[in-house]
């Protein structure tokens, strides 16, 4: 009686259309072709009802969704790749539909596929949330920034006190000796500022709203110095705690490790990775920052550090690095259970 081998199926995921590749367990393509951006139209060109089939799709926008629903829909087993990853690999410069799929297929196919984690809906939509808080900000530090300029170009002093205050911006707005063109772009960079302030605002309460509801992000706001938006990105990027097998990989996850940089007999680093979500090792830098000065444990780390003669920058990535891998262990299953 012979048993039928699981077919190798890789998909080339664009907007609009899907390449599909269909490849046996002996490494041979059975179809090679374009399909509708559609989960059955895939599954009717695999055709290959009541198999065993294995599905690798190169990680994008718009994948996960896809993948979401051949794994809950068809019943195949599905996996993201690592687009970074899979791109090296490639023995060819050419790109087309037709190569990318039919590597995705043979990778999966021998065990090779570098894959990344494939988020649960819930998750997918905070990390929405999350970048979308993240752009309103970076948009608001280039107002300000703007600002700033206007008035260096037009040589105006500003007060003594603290910038930002609703003082400090109506002195900006009505009283800074100013040109008129550059008064009348300054009154729309200041208004497009509250704007800007009252749309984090109102994000930020959806965040709220969303981490009263989740215990890991509870847990995650009783420890020292991390708030509201170190937590929900924490919750976002990272997901779950125990998908990742140490501390160590989680740290590397997060682009807090630093980067071997060795040749030879010469042994050195070279500053920190680069990899994991900028955002998410911002509001790690700034968490560390923050237990730096006010945790008696970091604290003292900070100081013995310094004493051997480390830069600070260099300080504040270690504590980091190290506070994250303390939480890899805080944050397993049966301690949150405790």
């Amino acid at each position: 009686m012979s048993v039928s081998l699981a077919l190798s199926v890789g998909l080339d995921y664009h907007q609009d259309t899907i390449q599909v590749c269909v490849m046996d367990g002996k490494g041979k393509v059975v179809q090679n072709c374009a399909s509708v951006n559609d989960w059955r139209e895939v599954q009717r060109i695999v055709g290959a009802r009541g198999r065993r089939v294995r599905v690798a799709i190169e990680a994008c926008c718009g994948a996960a969704n896809l993948a979401q629903e051949l794994a809950e829909r068809a019943g195949w087993s599905v996996s993201l790749a690592h687009p970074g990853y899979v791109a090296r690999i490639k023995q060819s410069p050419d790109k087309t539909d037709f190569t990318d799929a039919r590597l995705l297929a043979d990778l999966i196919r021998v065990g090779y596929l570098p894959t990344v984690w494939l988020p649960p809906e819930e998750i997918r939509e905070l990390r929405r949330l999350v970048r979308f808080r993240g752009h309103l900000v970076d948009e608001r530090r280039r107002v300000k920034l703007r600002i700033r300029a206007l008035l260096r170009d037009s040589r105006v002093k500003t007060p003594d006190g603290r910038a930002w205050t609703i003082a400090w911006l109506r002195w900006v707005r009505e009283e800074a000796d100013l040109s008129a063109n550059t008064r009348w772009i300054m009154q729309r960079h200041v208004g497009r500022l509250r704007e800007l302030n009252l749309e984090i605002l109102e994000v930020e309460r959806e965040l709220a709203q969303w981490a009263e509801d989740d215990a890991v992000c509870r847990h995650l706001m009783v420890l020292a110095g991390i708030g509201l938006i170190t937590a929900i990105t924490l919750r976002a990027e990272v997901g779950r705690f125990d998908r990742f097998g140490s501390g160590k990989r989680l740290a590397r996850f997060c682009g807090l490790s630093p980067r071997n940089a060795s040749s030879g007999a010469r042994q050195s680093d070279s500053g920190l990775i680069k990899a994991g979500n900028p955002q998410l090792r911002c509001v790690l830098i700034e968490a560390a920052q923050r237990l730096m000065r006010y945790d008696p444990r970091w604290r003292e780390l900070t100081q013995a550090m310094m004493r051997r003669g480390k830069p600070r920058n260099v300080v504040v990535a270690a504590v980091a690095n190290r506070w994250i891998r303390w939480l890899y262990h805080q944050m397993q299953p049966d301690r949150l259970a405790a």
